[in-house]
């Protein structure tokens, strides 16, 4: 763990394989409500399955992708409507410690 140039601002460097989550539930001990921006829809699937691992105690939610195209002419599954509004409505109720968002899926207009 490194010490950003700003007091009281933490840089994590050098992270592998789990070590990941583990800084991040650390980081959601200290510090309530967490978002946390992940590179893909993978990782961001990874982080919360590892984050209930190593924390259960912390209310972690997955905003997923719609998993279509701008371009496509159908409608994402339904089950996934209902996760990603589910999800939208723990955000507005701030009923999470630790809010996954894919870089994807952050990048789209809601």
């Amino acid at each position: 763990m490194h010490r950003d140039s700003l007091p009281g601002k933490k840089r994590y460097c050098g992270l592998a394989g789990s070590s990941d989550a583990i800084a991040l539930t650390r980081l959601a001990a200290e510090s309530r409500p967490l978002a946390v921006l992940t590179a893909n829809a993978l990782d961001a699937a990874r982080l919360l399955e590892e984050i209930s691992w190593f924390a259960p105690q912390l209310r972690a939610c997955l905003l997923p992708d719609w998993e279509t195209l701008p371009y496509d002419s159908f409608s994402p599954h339904h089950d996934l409507v209902s996760e990603r509004l589910a999800t939208l409505y723990q955000i507005t109720q701030q009923a999470f410690d630790v809010a996954i968002v894919p870089v994807t899926t952050a990048l789209r207009a809601l």
